[in-house]
């Protein structure tokens, strides 16, 4: 017994130190990855590229210490940041919004979903950048035109997934809420929504990043404001660095963004069972 109680402490510290060393492990090859790829470009671009086509890390650093701490040729750089955020966070909400809602409704009403089909394929068929185009004639060179692109590149990513996590709803489970004398309001909202939500969110990790792609193309096709006018501003003046500067700025957002919605993710669907990595399954 006393052999017991001593060696299961010591599993129990080995399983909690196996995942953290890993982590470090993980975190230390990607800090690599990215010290040997930027010092690998730097080399190139000093003796066999010529970085007036290719750029460099050190220019790009430097543009981006220039646009934070100078500014840019349009005004602060914080400026064109969130011209381009309140456009990219008004396109992902109305367009989540708006895909989640009929995707759930067209999931569970097949009739209408089959009369719909087509049209709903169609409209996604369409080259975004022409729409981008459509969009500035229609509303201006202001707000609404970037929204309006960020709306349509995020309602289709969403409508798709929810679409299907409705469709993928256990059908024991609404027959039975059925019997027990739900209404059809009480199973969407009761049995549903929650199926449908894993869906939902795997979609929606992915559908910010494409508001911000659609609020900079907006503003790459004609805009007083923004990341996206930086961009153009930069290929207009073969200004390689500031169009890399412009990316990792972007980058950057679609990233904290991707974080801010792991962690709602973790909140709202604190009921599903963890998932376990590829390597934690093998380890």
């Amino acid at each position: 017994m006393q052999a017991e109680m001593t060696v299961a402490p010591d599993i129990t510290a080995e399983r909690v130190r196996k995942p953290a060393n890993r982590r470090t492990k993980m975190w230390v090859v990607r800090c690599a990855l990215v010290v040997v790829w930027l010092g690998s470009w730097e080399l190139a671009a000093t003796h066999w590229i010529d970085p007036f086509f290719y750029s460099k890390p050190s220019a790009i650093a430097d543009r981006l210490a220039d646009w934070f701490t100078v500014g840019t040729a349009f005004g602060s750089v914080w400026t064109q940041l969130s011209v381009t955020l309140e456009e990219s966070v008004l396109g992902f909400l109305i367009g989540a919004v708006a895909g989640v809602v009929l995707g759930i409704l067209l999931g569970r009403a097949r009739f209408a979903a089959e009369v719909a089909a087509p049209f709903i394929k169609a409209a996604n068929a369409v080259p975004r950048i022409v729409l981008a185009s459509l969009f500035i004639i229609w509303f201006g060179f202001g707000l609404t035109s970037k929204v309006a692109t960020a709306v349509v590149l995020v309602f289709f990513a969403v409508f798709f997934n929810a679409f299907q996590g409705a469709r993928e709803v256990d059908r024991n489970l609404v027959d039975n809420a059925r019997i027990l004398g739900a209404s059809r309001m009480r199973v969407l909202t009761s049995i549903v929504v929650p199926s449908a939500t894993s869906w939902i969110f795997a979609s929606l990790h992915a559908a910010f990043g494409f508001a911000l792609i659609g609020a900079v193309v907006g503003e790459y096709a004609g805009a007083d404001k923004g990341l996206g006018l930086l961009i153009a501003n930069a290929q207009g003046t073969f200004d390689a660095a500031g169009i890399y500067a412009g990316m990792i700025v972007i980058t950057v957002v679609a990233l904290l963004a991707e974080w801010l919605l792991t962690l709602l993710e973790n909140r709202l669907l604190r009921w599903r069972p963890p998932v376990r990595s590829l390597g934690e399954q093998r380890a």
